[in-house]
């Protein structure tokens, strides 16, 4: 198929930015960095992102959106209530905080608190990460019972409080702030719903 071969060295250079922005921040990562981590040959990295380190960031932002879009919705499949979903997602990310000895946290975050008052491209992409995450979780609760108004606050407090738990999870080196968020929020997510017909 034509055209193959570039799609996977444009995503490879995404997947690099990715792993090195959880890593090492955005600003701590470097082109010529990512390049080398990706093996892909110098010049294609222009060639693929024309507009350069904002373009490759806003390509790994969306991303990481989608993998984690995935791990919800996949969650949420294999979940009798909303409070169970959560459960996973959580055991997910402790999994994942843990096998990098909690070097690797969410990009989506780090890009947002280090570019978000700098570059309007990066802050759109990571308020569009941050909604393609909200808004599943928002129609689980509304499938649970919940009125919208009322789903749409609670999946906006459930991404918010995860997220701050993953970076305080990170500060102490530990899963144990993901567990606390976690509990929490499956007793604010149990209480009046309804399980669907």
């Amino acid at each position: 198929m034509v055209g193959t071969k570039g799609a996977e060295t444009s995503l490879r250079l995404a997947e690099s930015m990715l792993e090195l922005i959880q890593r090492h921040g955005y600003s701590g990562t470097g082109l010529n960095t990512v390049v080398e981590h990706a093996g892909a040959p110098k010049g294609s990295l222009y060639f693929h992102f024309p507009q350069g380190k904002e373009a490759l960031g806003e390509k790994a932002v969306e991303l990481a959106a989608a993998r984690f879009g995935s791990l919800v919705a996949d969650s949420a499949r294999g979940s009798a209530t909303p409070g169970e979903m959560l459960g996973h997602v959580i055991d997910e990310l402790a999994g994942m905080l843990e096998d990098s000895r909690f070097q690797l946290g969410c990009p989506v975050s780090v890009v947002t608190l280090e570019m978000g008052a700098q570059s309007e491209r990066l802050r759109d992409a990571c308020a569009n990460a941050f909604e393609s995450w909200i808004a599943p979780v928002s129609e689980l609760l509304i499938a649970h019972g919940r009125p919208r108004p009322v789903a749409r606050a609670l999946a906006t407090a459930v991404v918010s409080m995860v997220e701050g738990a993953v970076i305080v999870s990170r500060a102490q080196q530990s899963t144990e702030p993901l567990h606390c968020a976690a509990q929490a929020l499956a007793v604010l997510l149990e209480q009046g719903t309804e399980a669907s017909a």
